[in-house]
């Protein structure tokens, strides 16, 4: 009966600290995206940048499994090289011990203050900006009460003989309970997929007594090596660069503890020296006070050791994992490929890798519009295989179309600023628009397949519509170029340059009824240069569209 309850307490303290890990870190994400997005923007700087990127946005994420799944995934978008990377992922190695400092606080003494100081803000805050920084006080409570629950559940196995007998080889000084440590700690954060959960489980252990803290630290040297399994798994449907990210992630903490294992000892005498009070000494209350500062600190003693280490063979360590992960012929992927759940993305990171998408998406346009301007102007050697190219161009713009939809509307359900929010419904009208772009292209195309050449134009009114074509084409390309760099377009000048091209529609349109009445063209030849020419005129409204919803992003 002891042992059944011991197990439900435990769940239910992992529970709360689970539930508030998640609170306080999606709130995080929303109060600080634009600081997530600008430090993203320092990243193709150097690799200390890098470093330094991935240690802030671990710490306002408070996740090093979401900073590395983003990475892997802004490595698959083609928005960072697997140096880059690899700089980010050792920062993020170093972001998370924070975590470890803020549930090696007292946590007895702040769970309850922090669940009440948060709560009143989060249900009836005004402002978006005041319940999310209620949530995270909130989240803070619920990790600190949780794991005050799990300290207490875990108290009666000091007394179990069972127990005590069970985990007596792990408590051993030897390199053989070391090794075992390491390998429980892998396999158990490889389970619970969260290596702070793990690290507050240890936490709550060392400090109840149940276990040593050299037990508690080769646990967490463990814990570091298990949670880069969510990496791996994250990169499972992603690129060759994303495979290789995810590698280097488990390669580096692998060596790190490699290094850390040979010197174990000396390791755990030194966190001893630099941090005052005994790890292993009891109060009045049976408790364990200063082990879990001590765990913290060997945990981050451990990163950043490894990340200086490391940092400067960082260029090496990239070709290595290119030679154990050698190219192999990629098809072009022809959907949406995002890496990890909505729910685990930080929205910020998520929408650059939207727009990476968006870009993907206007080049496809580019080369239908090339192939369709060769086609145009009689240059295609093969008009069949050119008209199919054309057709699967189109197919593809609408799938990722889609599936870029379907994933934003996903997003927008997740914790979100104002700004990403709208930003995210103008993507959202910026591929549909696109998209748009892409059906009256490839209609084009194929009207010109209808008729002849002969049959469909006079000298005029070839001229007149290659024209009006070459117009069309620079209005759009001159859109998408300013999307592509982000910046906004003067609206009322693109909408006097579109509405130009509407007219200029029209009066092509009565023009060729004019020839038809001459009997320059023939009746079907003036229906397919009228469709043409509305092709046109559509191509141009949704570019125009594009341009206002640019616009609404910013």
């Amino acid at each position: 009966m002891e042992a059944f309850k011991i197990i439900y307490t435990v769940l239910g303290g992992l529970g709360i600290f689970f539930y508030g890990m998640k609170s306080m870190s999606e709130a995080l994400q929303s109060v600080t995206g634009d600081v997530i997005k600008r430090s993203i923007a320092t990243i193709t700087k150097n690799r200390v940048s890098a470093v330094i990127a991935g240690t802030i946005v671990t710490i306002l994420v408070q996740s090093s499994s979401v900073s590395t799944v983003m990475t892997i995934g802004f490595v698959n978008a083609g928005l960072m090289n697997l140096t880059q990377a690899i700089g980010v992922i050792f920062g993020a190695n170093i972001g998370t011990t924070i975590t470890g400092w803020i549930i090696s606080i007292k946590v007895g003494k702040y769970g309850l203050l922090f669940i009440g100081a948060g709560i009143f803000p989060m249900l009836f805050g005004k402002s978006v900006k005041r319940r999310q920084l209620g949530r995270i006080a909130f989240g803070i409570g619920m990790i600190f009460f949780g794991l005050s629950i799990m300290s207490g559940a875990f108290k009666p196995l000091r007394s179990m003989p069972e127990f005590l007998d069970m985990i007596s080889y792990f408590s051993a000084q030897t390199y053989g309970s070391y090794i075992a440590s390491i390998i429980s700690g892998c396999i158990l954060t490889m389970i619970v997929q969260s290596s702070s959960a793990m690290l507050g489980i240890t936490m709550a252990l060392a400090m109840t007594g149940v276990i040593q803290f050299h037990t508690a630290a080769a646990l967490v040297l463990g814990e570091n090596i298990g949670t880069t399994i969510t990496a791996l798994l994250a990169s499972v449907g992603g690129n060759i660069n994303a495979k290789r990210a995810a590698r280097a992630h488990a390669i580096f903490n692998l060596l790190g503890v490699v290094c850390i294992f040979s010197i174990f000892p000396f390791y755990i005498e030194f966190i001893e020296f630099v941090v005052p009070g005994a790890a292993n000494a009891a109060n009045a209350a049976g408790e364990f006070p200063n082990v879990a500062v001590h765990i913290a600190t060997g945990h981050t003693i451990f990163n950043v050791t490894a990340t200086l280490l490391f940092l400067p063979f960082l260029k090496k360590l990239s070709n290595f994992v290119v030679k154990i992960t050698p190219d192999t012929e990629e098809k072009e992927v022809n959907h949406f490929v995002m890496l990890g759940e909505v729910k685990d993305m930080v929205p910020a990171t998520a929408l650059a890798q939207v727009r990476a998408e968006v870009d993907k998406l206007l080049d496809i346009v580019n080369r239908m519009y090339s192939l369709t301007t060769e086609y145009v102007n009689l240059k295609t050697k093969d008009e069949k295989a050119a008209l199919e190219k054309i057709s699967h161009y189109e197919q593809v713009a609408d799938n990722i179309q889609k599936e870029v939809t379907v994933y934003l509307v996903k997003l927008m359900g997740t914790p979100m600023t104002e700004a990403e929010s709208r930003e995210a419904q103008s993507l959202i009208k910026i591929v549909d628009e696109v998209e748009s772009v892409t059906d009256y292209v490839e209609k084009l195309a194929r009207y010109m397949g209808k008729i002849s050449r002969k049959d469909l134009f006079c000298a005029e009114s070839e001229n007149d519509f290659n024209e009006y074509y070459n117009s069309v084409k620079k209005y759009y390309e001159f859109t998408t170029v300013e999307l592509m760099k982000y910046s906004t377009v003067d609206v009322d000048a693109s909408k006097k340059v579109s509405a130009d091209l509407k007219h200029k529609a029209d009066e092509l349109r009565k023009e060729h009824v004019v020839r038809l009445k001459e009997g320059k063209v023939s009746p079907l030849s003036t229906l397919v240069y009228s469709d043409m020419i509305v092709a046109l005129r559509k191509i141009r409204s949704h570019t125009e569209n594009i341009c206002v919803a640019q616009n609404t992003m910013s």
